[in-house]
């Protein structure tokens, strides 16, 4: 992955020997498979100085109390993640009826020690995509951060653009994406650095293939996913939030695709599963131009009267 260091994004992996603190997941991984699982090679995405669209969204230090995972910036004042990260208990049955938390959100950081009061930007609110987990625990799972002040750009924080019109290389396989992240790995704790790993896109659609975990999502269209790298690195605990960002050939243009949902991949299932992007680009607008419920209905209305007076 070496000619891939001057962009960005990564991982690590993990034995699943740790997840009792994760949805029980060790309750469907026998003592056997685990056995198994422990002399796998256990490689992680290359170090990098600076993602500069990376944010972190931190609900607690500790896993238990919620933890902290990844976000996106893509303007001055919004960071888009995924709505799971807003809530302690990440499940369906944990989420339901209950207001998303607001988080603490850090940007320009590399190293876990730099989150702090210095790189930390106030939250104003959070906007939990609403059709979030309502038939499962992976439906349309978004969310959008709105921050008090516009940031300042600067070479360590730099906002990712969202799709355009040919951005689509999440729906070819074997595309290549870039991912970062702070997600678990080999000692069973966080990264202490920001990592990137260049992951393929996998055609995944329908009930995923679970070799290991209980709880997996049905990927719709919607959704894309992701294998693991040549070296079986993959995202793991933590990264969930994180944008899936690609290089477009034609115009040079980077952009992200998509969010992280689906984190669980780790060393025990293969695929990682996003939120795609393209798919929900009118509810992000709406949310970042502050439309009510009523305003569609109003602009549609004012313009049909203007029609109508020339006619």
């Amino acid at each position: 992955m070496r000619w891939l260091s001057v962009l960005l994004v990564g991982t690590i992996t993990w034995l699943p020997d740790v997840s009792p603190a994760l949805d029980g997941v060790r309750e469907h991984v026998s003592a056997h498979r685990i056995s198994a699982l422990r002399p796998k090679r256990m490689v992680g995405g290359s170090l990098n100085a600076s993602v500069p669209w990376q944010a972190m969204v931190y609900l607690s230090e500790n896993i238990l109390d919620g933890g902290f995972a990844g976000g996106a910036l893509i303007a001055e004042r919004w960071v888009l993640t995924a709505g799971r990260n807003l809530f302690v208990r990440k499940s369906r049955n944990h989420t339901r009826g209950q207001e998303p938390l607001i988080p603490k959100v850090y940007l320009g950081i590399s190293k876990l020690s730099d989150a702090n009061a210095s790189s930390e930007v106030a939250v104003e609110k959070v906007f939990l995509h609403p059709g979030f987990q309502n038939t499962s625990d992976w439906d349309d799972d978004l969310a959008l951060i709105k921050l008090k002040e516009p940031v300042r750009f600067k070479e360590s924080i730099i906002p990712i653009p969202l799709p355009e019109i040919g951005d689509n290389q999440e729906e070819r396989e074997g595309e290549r994406g870039i991912i970062a992240g702070w997600g678990w790995g080999r000692l069973f704790t966080p990264a202490p650095k920001l990592k990137f790993l260049a992951l393929p896109v996998q055609s995944c659609k329908g009930n995923y293939q679970a070799k290991v975990l209980a709880s997996t999502p049905y990927v719709s269209d919607t959704q894309f996913c992701t294998g693991p790298s040549k070296y079986q690195e993959n995202v793991c605990f933590g990264d969930a939030g994180g944008a899936l960002v690609f290089l477009n050939p034609n115009t040079s243009a980077v952009y992200a695709a998509g969010i992280l949902s689906f984190d669980k991949a780790c060393s025990v299932e293969e695929h990682a599963v996003y939120t795609k992007i393209s798919a929900y680009l009118p509810w992000i607008h709406s949310v970042m131009r502050g439309d009510s419920q009523q305003f569609p209905e109003r602009r549609a209305s004012i313009i049909t009267h203007m029609f109508s007076q020339q006619q």
